[in-house]
């Protein structure tokens, strides 16, 4: 967005990002606290420095591009982009109604600034490498970033986009994996394990790099190399934490997709200083 952040206004703008989450979810009685919480640092990175955009403009045309492939761990993004002057916080408590343009999933035809309707997963990472695709095409003319989830990553159509994007050489796209752990049916390398996980995206032809997900400093030292690679695409796997912020929910796998009662979100409001 052209403006300088300190750490210390990130990490505010990321705690007051996550009070919204649980303000939404206890709202809306319904929804995915652990992964929404575990992406908020990745997102308010993306969106304070690395990315080109103008929430005055959503839909001009060199802006770089987002898509949560993820899309269940939409809250957090709604949270994020609140926080960028995208919509009223207050707003955010319609959550899942069905009058309401904030849905359980990203929907790109009810909020200007949204890119991707997504929530179907391994979806999301096709989109991103056609979009990045696209921009090559037509004179690199915006970068593309993208957010998949662990538990996400046992999807097939995940490996057809990375093969894509290693052939195409597509050195404006980035995709964040959100290593939570956790996913739905329990722990990921109970479920269906993925490791090794960056000798994996290597051979597919990407430029990987492992980073504390939740360290603005690493998250820019990343992006950074990944501006400077040229000929591959880049990988980012940041270790996170499933519930981060809410110690009751911090790794716990039964915080995928259940929502806090409202006396769970008053706990968790005051872990964070909420109230």
């Amino acid at each position: 967005m052209g403006k300088n952040y300190i750490i210390a206004d990130l990490n505010e703008i990321a705690r007051q990002a996550r009070i919204d989450v649980i303000k939404m979810l206890e709202a809306a009685k319904s929804g995915h606290p652990g992964g929404s919480l575990s992406e908020i640092e990745i997102l308010v990175a993306l969106y304070a420095h690395e990315m080109n955009h103008d929430p005055a403009h959503p839909g001009m045309e060199n802006r770089d591009r987002f898509v949560l492939s993820k899309g269940h761990g939409v809250p957090g993004q709604y949270a994020v982009m609140s926080q960028f002057g995208y919509w009223k916080r207050e707003d955010l408590l319609t959550l899942r109604r069905i009058d309401s343009p904030f849905q359980g999933h990203p929907d790109r035809c009810r909020l200007p600034g949204i890119e991707a309707s997504t929530g179907s997963l391994g979806q999301g990472l096709s989109i991103a490498v056609g979009m990045a695709l696209s921009s090559k095409l037509d004179g690199d003319r915006f970068r593309v970033y993208c957010l998949i989830g662990d538990g996400e990553s046992q999807e097939g159509q995940i490996w057809e986009a990375a093969m894509s994007a290693g052939k195409f050489k597509l050195d404006n796209l980035v995709c964040f994996l959100d290593y939570n752990k956790a996913q739905i049916d329990g722990f990921v390398k109970d479920v269906m394990p993925i490791e090794p996980v960056a000798d994996k995206w290597r051979a597919f032809g990407w430029h990987v790099i492992h980073i504390d997900g939740h360290d603005f400093d690493a998250i820019f030292r990343a992006l950074d190399k990944a501006r400077a690679t040229k000929g591959k695409p880049t990988f980012i796997i940041a270790d996170t934490v499933k519930g981060k912020g809410v110690s009751f929910m911090e790794g716990k796998v039964d915080w995928h997709g259940v929502a806090p009662d409202k006396e769970q979100a008053a706990l968790a409001l005051r872990e964070l200083g909420g109230f």
